[in-house]
């Protein structure tokens, strides 16, 4: 991957169908977020689809899916397959995995293949969908796992576009989401990077804590436009956590394009703005 070509690292893209038509969600938890964000250019993008775009944009994706087949009941894209593709797409594509926390031993053992045999540069977790509190003990072995694999886990963190709107939001549970949840794990773990993804609304000052207390901590801006980022947010990432918050989008539901206009507007010195577009990233990822 060429790092200096690039004009960004979006850290946060969904792959959200396979080369076979099958979709990541289920109908109406697709509809109920596509409605939660208001549309993108293309809801269901494949990875060549995405390969295509980023390629155009001059900017590289980390990509990957949500195993959450238990929680959900709806059969997860394969984090093999999208490995797989992502490998013939290395110059702007880097693959995460997931794996379904429930199925314990078995999610440790996959963990380790999709690192050491699929070239998988970290994983992807949703407590709320995937349904588990990542502070539960009975979760460490697979977080001592990808401590030992030397590579990163993202959490989705804060309010949650699935489900939203639906009675009872279909039975996701906003407070496995509580990024101070997962203040155990890095602790616990102190060689596990964590990346908080979001804005940790309505939880945002426990996410800035944490990424300042904790060095392995970082917080990845997507789900949110720029524009609407809590002002708390703006100063730490103008400020103390200058060098812990990443480029992200959350695409399809964001366009690249449109996060990084309304970026330009924020009150973020210019000089900052390579290391939280790329440089974080590219360390975080062992890019550099």
């Amino acid at each position: 991957m060429d790092l200096p070509g690039l004009r960004a690292i979006d850290v946060h893209v969904h792959v959200e169908q396979d080369d076979h038509g099958h979709l990541s969600l289920d109908g109406e938890l697709m509809e109920a977020s596509e409605a939660y964000f208001r549309g993108s250019e293309n809801r269901t993008p494949t990875v060549a689809d995405l390969a295509a775009r980023y390629r155009s944009s001059g900017m590289a994706a980390v990509i990957f899916t949500v195993d959450a087949t238990t929680a959900m009941g709806h059969p997860a894209l394969s984090s093999e397959e999208i490995a797989a593709e992502a490998a013939e797409h290395a110059d702007v594509l880097i693959p995460f995995g997931s794996v379904d926390p429930h199925q314990g031993a078995e999610a440790v053992e996959r963990a380790r293949r999709l690192v050491i045999d699929h070239g998988v540069r970290g994983f992807k977790f949703h407590p709320s969908v995937q349904a588990f509190d990542p502070s539960d003990s009975r979760y460490y072995p697979l977080w001592q796992a990808i401590e030992e694999l030397a590579v990163p886990a993202l959490f989705h963190t804060g309010q949650n576009g699935i489900g939203a709107g639906l009675p009872g939001g279909r039975g996701i549970k906003l407070r496995y989401s509580n990024p101070i949840l997962l203040d155990d794990v890095a602790a616990d773990f102190p060689h596990l990077t964590v990346i908080l993804a979001h804005p940790s609304v309505p939880w945002q000052a426990e996410a800035i804590s944490m990424a300042t207390h904790k060095a392995n901590v970082f917080i990845d801006l997507s789900g949110w436009r720029p524009k609407y980022f809590p002002p708390e947010l703006i100063q730490a990432a103008n400020g103390l956590l200058r060098t812990k918050v990443m480029f992200g989008t959350d695409y399809p539901l964001i366009t690249p394009e449109r996060w990084l206009t309304d970026f330009e507007l924020l009150p973020i010195d210019a000089d900052k703005h390579e290391r939280i577009l790329k440089l974080t990233a590219a360390g975080v990822l062992g890019l550099s």
